[in-house]
Order: structure tokens, then C-alpha cells, then sequence
């Protein structure tokens, strides 16, 4: 079973996101702040990370681009509000493997 660290403040979205992906078969690990995601990734056994750009603690690009720099080659997708060339060109060139924009559905992702 394929374990996802999914990195989202918001509670809501948090809550529809780990429903889809588990009732998919993926096991779902929770953190809502940027600072958290090298914690978690240092505890080990994820596969991918759904991460969100606007956390508190860390910026989600601060901790995409603390996370290239310790050499993890974990695939990352950013799931961000933010839509515009500029934000998804700076997160692909940061490290991230895909951008989708939200709103999206679960079947996109």
C-alpha cells in the first residue's frame, strides 16, 4: 500500500483529500505546517507528497526547497490556489514533479 504525507492547513480540504486517497487504497499521514514536513519525511516509508503552498510555519516552497537540499528524491505534487505561470514555473524549476491548481477533483489527482 502506497503511504502519501499530505501537507495541508486546511482542515476541510485535509478531510475530502485523506477520505478519496484512502478510499483509493493509499494510507493518508497528515501535517498542517510547512515545518513539519521534514519531521515527518525523516520518520520514513513515504512514497509521495501532496504538499500545499500557503502553510503556516513554512512556506510550502521554503519547505519544498529545504527538502531538494537534504537530496530526497521523493516525488512531490504541489496543490496550490495559487494559479498563476510564474508560481507553477517557480515550483517545477524548486524541485516539485506536477502542480495542480485547486479547485481539482479527486480523480485528477
Amino acid at each position: 500500500m502506497m503511504r502519501l504525507l499530505l501537507v495541508e492547513d486546511d482542515a476541510l480540504l485535509a478531510d475530502g483529500l485523506q477520505r478519496a486517497l484512502r478510499a483509493e487504497g493509499y494510507t493518508v499521514d497528515l501535517v498542517d505546517r510547512g515545518d513539519l514536513v521534514l519531521p515527518a519525511l525523516a520518520a520514513g516509508g513515504f512514497e509521495l507528497v501532496l504538499l500545499d503552498l500557503g502553510l503556516p510555519g513554512m512556506d510550502g516552497m521554503a519547505a519544498l526547497r529545504a527538502l531538494r537540499q537534504q537530496d530526497k528524491q521523493i516525488p512531490v505534487i504541489i496543490i496550490s490556489a495559487r494559479d498563476a505561470l510564474d508560481d507553477r514555473i517557480t515550483g517545477l524549476d524548486s524541485g516539485a514533479d506536477d502542480y495542480l491548481v485547486k479547485p481539482f477533483s479527486a480523480v485528477e489527482l
